[in-house]
């Protein structure tokens, strides 16, 4: 039994770090927004073997799972010390989800997790579970964790064990090992998913972005992504919330929307992702979309492209939710590579890269949304006019002639 044991171990270690180590790869052509990878970089699989396995031959011999882990998804994201570090929401098999930091030197493959997992204190009342954590690093000098806390609806009936209410928990740490637990954040609305801490003062006051919401599913009145402030971070209460970015009628992001990662500060704008959701006859539909906002009144719109920025393709289409991509973490390095964390089908996670440049092109130079077929129809047709205009053809390839053909 013990040659038996080691035999699996030894395998094991093989093929895991294998995966730890396994280059990626751009997908091409791509876009020409974004690079697109082939592999993940964290699943279930790259959890480390002490988290699933006991180790002990004398007390699980025959090396089974003690610990299953189901999905590794959704992750906040910072950069220090010259690493590139997400922190992840991990899903076990019990549903319950939990943070776990990993760390990678280039961003885009060979990440590894820490060994342990991230110990966020409780509230007085009790987390039943918590979920995608936004990591950002306020002027203030703190870096804070902002994510979503779930507990059982008290007004629900024994009958009903799936009715919850979600709110904005806040922890806050300088070293990403030990955490400061704040009070829930308190908003005019009933439930709260998907709160994002501005990285700035406003007006000496902490801005939040919300997503107010009747119920722990739907939206409902809550009508898109709000805004608002506090003037404790301590004890965060936003007393008014409005909404800069409303989910709209056949679009992406008709049923609900939700703020992504914290925004990113340039000379045009705050540039944002955000994740739409629509029904489909197969179920909700989750892409990301980005917009801008003006850089000294946070609640204006300046810049947004029509449709998604990022839908899930081939393999990402399938997993425990179906048809999703979800981000909560991006990283802007100094020399303007932008670093987007997205999970596809609350399954895994994966890296897009681009620039900032790139991404102001494309959100200060794509078409907005018409709201109508007649006006997607102008779109495509005013694109088309000036690619077959003669003086674009010349300028784009001298060698064809006066008819657009090549001699």
């Amino acid at each position: 039994m013990r040659t038996d044991f080691f035999t699996r171990l030894s395998e094991l270690e093989k093929r895991h770090d294998a995966l730890l180590h396994q280059q990626n790869e751009e997908i091409l052509p791509g876009n020409g927004i974004f690079k697109r990878y082939k592999h993940p970089i964290l699943t279930a699989k790259h959890t480390p073997l002490f988290w699933r396995y006991d180790l002990n031959p004398q007390t699980n011999p025959h090396l089974m799972e003690r610990f299953a882990i189901n999905a590794v998804l959704n992750p906040g994201a910072i950069r220090r010390n010259g690493k590139y570090i997400i922190m992840a929401r991990v899903e076990a098999s019990d549903r319950k989800s939990f943070f776990a930091i990993a760390e990678s030197t280039n961003g885009v493959d060979d990440f590894k997790f820490w060994d342990y997992p991230v110990n966020i204190p409780e509230t007085d009342l009790p987390d039943t579970n918590i979920y995608d954590i936004r990591l950002v690093q306020h002027e203030d000098g703190w870096i804070y964790g902002l994510f979503c806390t779930e507990r059982r609806d008290p007004s629900a009936s024994e009958a009903d064990q799936s009715a919850a209410v979600a709110q904005c928990g806040i922890a806050r740490t300088k070293d990403l090992i030990s955490w400061d637990r704040l009070q829930d954040l308190k908003t005019p609305s009933p439930q709260q998913r998907n709160v994002v801490l501005h990285p700035e003062f406003v007006n000496g006051k902490y801005a939040f972005y919300t997503r107010p919401q009747d119920s722990f599913i739907n939206a409902g009145s809550g009508g898109g992504i709000g805004f608002g402030l506090s003037e404790s971070i301590e004890q965060a209460q936003v007393d008014k919330e409005t909404v800069i970015d409303r989910k709209i009628y056949h679009t992406v992001y008709e049923a609900k929307n939700g703020a992504g990662p914290a925004p990113i500060k340039t000379n045009h704008g705050w540039l944002h992702l955000a994740h739409g959701v629509r029904n489909t006859a197969a179920g909700l539909r989750y892409v990301l979309y980005m917009f801008m906002t003006d850089l000294n009144d946070l609640t204006h719109v300046t810049h947004k492209p029509a449709g998604y920025f990022l839908a899930p393709e081939g393999d990402e289409r399938t997993g425990d939710v179906s048809n999703v991509v979800f981000s909560n973490g991006w990283i802007a390095d100094d020399d303007g590579t932008v670093y987007i964390y997205y999970a596809s089908s609350d399954t895994r996670i994966h890296v897009a890269v681009s620039t900032i440049d790139k991404l102001l092109d494309y959100v200060m130079n794509t078409a907005p949304d018409g709201f109508s077929s007649a006006e997607t129809v102008r779109t495509l047709t005013e694109l088309i006019d000036k690619n077959q205009s003669q003086s674009l053809v010349n300028v784009a390839n001298p060698a064809r002639n006066e008819n657009g053909v090549k001699p």
